[in-house]
């Protein structure tokens, strides 16, 4: 995989070398306002969605503001400037460095059931199946970019080592270097669970249950639980048993703690059959009230749809 420090090392070589100048000229500052803080400051035009121009490439990446905004995942930013600034060395300048196919994975399981709400499909163009797998060709990840001090960069910090329910090992304090520059990134919004956001929100599942498990590893965060009731459910099947729910963001967000039970709402990939936790998802302490609540309005979300089935029949 390929690193800053190959980055900067690359570089160096060259100017020691003697490069021309011509060489290095087909590379060009990053003026792109959404990649200006990438690890990387030099891109090369044509992109990998063949846009010739810095100018034709962020009037496509603008599209995407409104889900950059919402942090459906953490990779999202990075895995776009990949593909539309994608990172220029010398000896990279034929062939750009294309982001692994992890990453795009990672990006469109926390985003595509933002973009499905809103009846929006993930890009074809950016289709995961057409990247390289990281140990079969050359491919960047935020996990594989180190700056010089050898410390992981924001994007590849682990924010499990941050949480000291999911990893005791690693205290929250100002002194564990793990933790700098996490508790920003993984700030987590206070979704106000009321009916008008229930019923905005259109949630696929929502569950009583008790948290077994809150499993942080780097990109790949989950919580198993152990299923009370379904008081909603949507394509995936939830048993009544031990299941996961996958955190697709890079952030414990909602935050769980284990041994404590909670009325979660959630969204589903029907693909993998997995149940996740994104952003505008909610966890809150189960009380009996909450799941009456929530009844009461899965009911009256069903009776309004149905009238208006009807009102429009006639």
């Amino acid at each position: 995989m390929f690193s800053y420090e190959m980055f900067v090392c690359i570089f160096a070589v060259a100017c020691l070398m003697g490069i021309p100048r011509a060489t290095a000229a087909s590379c060009e500052p990053v003026r792109i306002p959404l990649c200006k803080h990438m690890p990387w400051n030099m891109t090369k035009m044509p992109n990998h969605l063949h846009h010739s121009t810095q100018a034709n490439a962020v009037l496509a990446i603008e599209q995407f503001e409104e889900l950059l905004t919402i942090q459906c995942s953490r990779d999202l930013r990075f895995f776009l400037c990949a593909m539309y600034a994608p990172i220029c060395t010398i000896d990279f300048q034929h062939d750009p460095i294309k982001p692994c196919k992890s990453v795009c994975e990672r990006a469109k399981m926390g985003c595509e059931p933002v973009m499905k709400k809103y009846n929006h499909a993930w890009p074809e163009s950016l289709a995961c199946e057409e990247l390289p797998v990281y140990d079969r060709g050359v491919c960047i990840s935020p996990e594989a970019i180190v700056n010089a001090e050898g410390s992981d960069i924001p994007h590849s910090q682990d924010p499990s080592k941050c949480n000291p329910e999911s990893n005791p090992d690693f205290p929250m304090d100002s002194h564990n270097s793990n933790c700098k520059g996490v508790s920003d990134p993984c700030k987590c919004k206070n979704v106000r669970l009321a009916q008008k956001t229930y019923i905005k929100n259109n949630y696929n599942y929502v569950i009583h249950a008790k948290v077994k498990e809150v499993k942080g590893r780097s990109h790949d965060l989950s919580a198993v639980v152990e299923v009370k009731d379904v008081l909603k459910s949507s394509l995936v099947n939830i048993p009544r048993d031990t299941v996961t729910l996958y955190y697709s963001s890079g952030c414990l967000c909602p935050p769980l703690t284990a041994n404590e039970e909670y009325l979660i709402m959630g969204y589903e990939n029907e693909e993998q059959s997995r149940l996740l936790l994104i952003d505008g998802s909610i966890a809150q302490k189960w009380k009996e009230r909450l799941g009456h609540k929530v009844k009461r309005w899965d009911r009256a979300n069903r009776a309004a749809v149905r009238n208006s089935s009807r009102s429009r029949h006639h």
